[in-house]
């Protein structure tokens, strides 16, 4: 089946059970067009009651369109077969887009409950569409003849794509095994909902109150502020400082707060998510880990890494291995040098106790300050919310011709969303949605989504896409606008990479556009906007000052620079950690029995981690690998990063907005999708294999 129906674990229950009427179907927004701007959803009337009835009519729908297919008395051609596949479901999409990208930022318990009670069928019906054998009968046929048939390039590669996800999906797996074969699928999906449930009740449920300000020695008012602001939320903690494990309110105090028992406090509640009590995911991390290897082996995969590899760049487990490997032996000898700077700096102070993970960015932060007289609190006055984002306006204006239209009669889902008309030489040619800010009902972190993929319609009409950012960044106070770090500035240019990616395709096929790539390929576009954001012209161009709009002096631009690579052993040690742990968990051949913590500290003793730095992710709230859709994905980020440091060295040579390699990098890499593989993209692209020199010498690990 095609990649964009394998990815949609979604099915509604039986009528019944939904309690809907004849009248209350008419009155479901879901089941009429939408008379909105852009063909937005309408989501002032969408209500939790619409789903349920909304995911049966889809899925019948579906399966109507399915079996058209299938008793279809003509033989089978591209036309009525793969592309009337590719084609079906459009109802289906549209309730999905919806109801799971505003289960990941508008959650609630009557979410949760939907989430939980369609996973079952959702699963199901994709396995129906999946396992039927007279489809994949007549999309075989298809295949077969692909390359007599006269069909176009596009024609041929959603053949050849949609022949593969059928064999991925379970069409060639025995009859006897495929009772099994749903079993797991069905198991999967819900225990990936439950995980990711469990990770956002956990990172929410957790405080640290603090009501003596004596305590909180080194932290800034600003940061001061906002913990307050914080307390303020809750009749029993107003007056009082809350500290939360939430990335905003999380690092800088790790970085700053000079008491290490409550540093030693907050970190312990961030390390330790999910590992007892109601929100335990170490039972479910086994159970998913030994039945996705049961499922790789019905497949004809010996491990999980195998079968999930097979679809992407790398290919192969062991060229996954060996890229990390390459990056992981210098990054942890320099992570070791970084941690023997912060023991010595621990015993000069005459303290009396060793450094471990919760003391690392306070000693990282303090010795950058040495070194580099370059804090956090000097460079966030210049990088507010709203100047960043301007910065990426400018840089897309610059590169692609883009502007950006704030529109304020266009529907959003929260109050805090903005939305924004994207033109492209007079013409609207997207619309994005950006949500900012944390909130209860968020998860945390930052993710681009779609609410509808750029495609064409069957009569060869555009439909353009509605791409969404959404970001877990500072609140503003009631005195100052969102100041970002510089790391929070990177991560808004890289999910705008991912954005770009979604706004400008111009494919003809859903399922092909976009982002729909391999999972080691869709990082490259959000990684090399990353180079945009540190470039010191571009920086003069958006950092300025909040208050006196003075842009940011060369002398800070230049501690940037000299700063670029202090603590890149950690941040890389960290970062490959996590995706060898990853890595470890599904190569596994045989079922093993998962206790946590003994196997993940037994696979990161088994690389050299030291004891001071813990994997970016541990594995009870590693929400990419074990409800992210990233199993055996997360090396992408590197593998990634070789890609976009070995491209922006063309824009380093043609000039950082050169038209002429703007043109190039848009056409062969932001446009055309999943059209063609990927590597032959990007050496259209760059007219040479990449380089893994580039990477290592940016990160300061040559």
């Amino acid at each position: 089946m095609t990649k964009r129906i394998l990815t949609i674990s979604c099915i509604a229950l039986l009528l019944g059970a939904c309690g809907s009427k004849k009248d209350e179907m008419k009155e479901n927004p879901f089941l009429t067009e939408w008379d909105t701007p852009y063909g937005v959803p309408p989501f002032d009337q969408i209500k939790a009651e619409h789903y349920l009835p909304a995911f049966e009519v889809a899925m019948a729908q579906q399966k109507a369109e399915i079996d058209s297919i299938v008793n279809n008395p003509e033989a089978p051609t591209f036309e009525n077969t793969v592309e009337a596949l590719e084609y079906s479901g459009a109802l289906l999409d549209k309730v999905s887009a919806v109801f799971f990208n505003l289960s990941e930022c508008e959650n609630s318990e009557e979410m949760e409950a939907i989430a939980e009670a369609i996973s079952a069928p959702l699963s199901k019906h994709s396995d129906d569409i999946s396992l039927n054998a007279k489809l994949f009968e007549r999309i075989k046929a298809v295949y077969d003849n692909r390359d007599s048939s006269g069909l176009a390039w596009e024609e041929v590669r959603l053949t050849e794509e949609t022949y593969k996800s059928f064999v991925r999906g379970g069409a060639n797996v025995p009859a006897e095994k495929q009772a099994r074969f749903r079993e797991i699928n069905e198991q999967l999906s819900l225990l990936s909902l439950r995980f990711g449930n469990n990770v956002l009740k956990a990172t929410n449920e957790y405080k640290l109150v603090v009501d003596d300000k004596t305590k909180l020695a080194g932290l800034t008012e600003d940061q001061l502020a906002a913990a307050l602001e914080a307390g303020a939320a809750e009749p029993e903690t107003k007056g009082k400082y809350v500290f939360t494990i939430h990335n905003p309110s999380l690092l800088p105090f790790l970085s700053n707060c000079e008491n290490r028992e409550l540093r030693k406090e907050l970190w312990s509640a961030y390390a330790n998510r999910c590992t007892s009590g109601a929100t335990d995911n170490t039972a479910i991390i086994d159970s998913i880990v030994n039945l996705r290897l049961e499922r790789a082996n019905i497949l004809g995969f010996e491990s999980h890494a195998a079968y999930t590899l097979d679809n992407c760049m790398a290919k192969t487990p062991q060229a996954v291995e060996e890229l990390l490997m390459n990056v992981w032996k210098p990054a942890i000898a320099k992570a070791q040098k970084e941690a023997d700077e912060y023991k010595a700096m621990i015993k000069a102070e005459g303290a009396d106790f060793e450094l471990e993970p919760c003391d690392w960015r306070y000693y990282s932060e303090k010795l950058r300050k040495e070194k580099y007289s370059l804090n956090d609190e000097e460079i966030r006055p210049y990088f507010s919310l709203e100047n960043v984002l301007q910065g990426v306006f400018d840089v897309s204006n610059k590169l692609y011709r883009l502007s950006f239209v704030e529109n304020k009669k266009i529907p959003t889902y929260n109050k805090e969303a903005v939305v924004y008309e994207v033109m492209s030489e007079g013409e609207v040619i997207a619309i994005l949605y950006m949500d900012f800010h944390p909130r209860a009902s968020k998860r945390s972190g930052a993710w681009m989504t779609e609410f509808r993929g750029q495609h064409q319609t069957i009569d060869g009409e555009n439909v353009i896409p509605i791409i969404s950012l959404v970001c877990n960044f500072t609140k503003p106070t009631a005195d100052k606008p969102s100041l970002l770090t510089f790391d929070e500035a990177e991560t808004l240019f890289h999910e705008f990479g991912h954005g770009l990616h979604g706004m400008l395709s111009q494919c003809r096929y859903k399922s092909l556009a976009g982002t729909n790539v391999a999972r080691d390929f869709v990082e490259l576009p959000s990684q090399i906007m990353e180079n945009w954001c540190r470039h010191p012209e571009v920086m003069k161009m958006y950092a300025k000052h909040y208050k006196t709009g003075e842009v940011i002096p060369d002398e800070i631009i230049k501690k940037i620079e000299n700063a670029g690579t202090y603590g890149q052993g950690f941040v890389n040690a960290e970062l490959i950690a996590a995706s060898l742990l990853d890595y470890k968990y599904h190569i596994i051949t045989n079922p093993t029995k998962i206790t946590l913590p003994e196997f993940e500290d037994q696979a990161m003793a088994g690389i050299g981690l030291i004891p001071e730095i813990i994997s970016r992710y541990k594995s009870t709230y590693f929400q990419h690998i074990f409800s992210g859709g990233y199993s055996c994905g997360y090396y992408s980020y590197t593998w990634a990063a070789v890609l976009d440091n070995d491209a922006f060295e063309a824009f380093r040579e043609n000039g950082i907005f050169d038209t002429v390699t703007a043109d190039a990098f848009r056409y062969n890499v932001l446009e055309l999708g999943n059209t063609k593989d990927p590597m032959e993209l990007y050496v259209n692209f760059r007219t040479k294999q990449p380089s893994i020199t580039p990477l290592l010498r940016n990160r300061g690990l040559l």
